[in-house]
C-alpha cells in the first residue's frame, strides 16, 4: 500500500475507535478536514503519528477532549458574511410577523455569534419578544461560552462594521455593556434563548421551526452525511419555513432541492414549499 492509503487507513481505524470508545461519530467528516486536525492533535501531542494518537485517545479522555475540541468546528463572527443578514433582514423578516410566535433554530452555533446576531436582528425588526431562538453544538464546552454572552472587546471592531454593513439601524454598543476586557450582551437579548447540546450526525429532530439556520457547517461533512442533515432540516421545518446555509453550501444536488424555492440565491436562502 502506498502512504496515502496507509494513512487513510489509520485515520479511518481512529475514528472508528473514537465512535466505539466514546460514541462521537466524525467518520462521514469531510477526510480532508478531519486529516488537517489530526495532525495537528498529534503535533500539540507531541506524538510519534496517528496509531500513537489513537492508543492515547482510548486510554486517555483528556487527549479524546482535546481531539473533539479539533474537530468541532469553531470559527465564527458577528454579523458574518453582513450580506446574507442584510438579505434576512429584507426577505424574510417581512414574512417571519406574521406569525403570532417565532421558533427558530440555529444549528452548529459554536461560541454564539450568530446566534446573539440574530437576536439583534429580530430585535430591530420588533420580533425578538415573539421569538425563541434554539442554539446547539455537540460541542459543550463552546455552548456554555456561548451562553454566558461574553465576547472579547477586541473582536468589537470587525463586529460593529459587519453590524453596519448588515443594514444595522442602532449603535451597536447599545446592546452590551463593557466589563474589563469584555463585551457582555444585555439580558433583553439573551433571555430568548436557549442553548442546548445536539449532534447533527446521531440525534434527531426536535421541534418544528420557522427557521434554521446553520451556515458553514456542512461544508465539512461528506455528501452522505450531508444528505442525512437535509433530511433533519426537512422534516424540522414547518410548511413555508425558512433555511439559511453557508456561502460555500446549497441544496442543489441534494433530492430535498424540489421542495424548496429560492429566497435568495446568492446568499443561499430557501424557503419550504412542499
Amino acid at each position: 500500500m502506498r502512504h496515502e492509503e496507509i494513512e487513510k487507513l489509520e485515520i479511518e481505524l481512529l475514528l472508528e475507535a473514537i465512535f466505539r470508545r466514546y460514541g462521537y461519530d466524525f467518520r462521514n467528516y469531510s477526510y480532508p478536514s478531519i486529516k488537517r486536525r489530526t495532525w495537528h492533535r498529534i503535533a500539540a501531542e507531541k506524538l510519534a503519528g496517528i496509531a500513537a494518537l489513537q492508543e492515547k485517545v482510548i486510554h486517555d479522555p483528556s487527549c479524546m477532549n482535546r481531539l473533539f475540541y479539533d474537530f468541532s468546528i469553531n470559527v465564527t463572527e458577528m454579523f458574518r458574511d453582513p450580506l446574507f443578514f442584510l438579505s434576512m433582514r429584507e426577505n424574510v423578516m417581512p414574512l417571519l410577523r406574521t406569525y403570532p410566535f417565532i421558533r427558530i433554530w440555529v444549528a452548529g452555533c459554536s461560541t454564539g455569534e450568530e446566534v446573539y446576531s440574530l437576536a439583534i436582528l429580530l430585535e430591530e425588526e420588533g420580533l425578538l419578544a415573539k421569538s425563541r431562538i434554539y442554539a446547539t453544538d455537540m460541542n459543550a464546552r463552546v455552548l456554555k461560552q456561548a451562553a454566558e454572552g461574553l465576547f472579547s472587546l477586541k473582536t468589537m471592531k470587525d463586529n460593529t462594521d459587519n453590524y453596519i454593513k448588515a443594514g444595522g439601524k442602532r449603535a451597536f454598543s447599545e446592546y452590551y455593556t463593557v466589563r474589563l476586557n469584555e463585551a457582555v450582551f444585555h439580558s433583553r437579548i439573551r433571555e430568548c434563548l436557549v442553548f442546548a447540546q445536539h449532534n447533527l450526525v446521531t440525534d434527531k429532530s426536535f421541534n418544528e421551526f420557522h427557521l434554521i439556520l446553520c451556515r458553514n457547517v456542512l461544508i465539512y461533512f461528506n455528501r452522505t452525511l450531508q444528505e442525512g442533515v437535509h433530511d433533519l432540516f426537512y422534516n424540522s421545518l414547518s410548511p413555508f419555513g425558512f433555511l439559511g446555509l453557508g456561502n460555500k453550501e446549497s441544496i442543489r444536488f441534494t433530492k430535498h432541492a424540489k421542495h424548496y424555492e429560492d429566497v435568495d440565491v446568492q446568499e443561499k436562502i430557501y424557503r419550504k414549499i412542499r
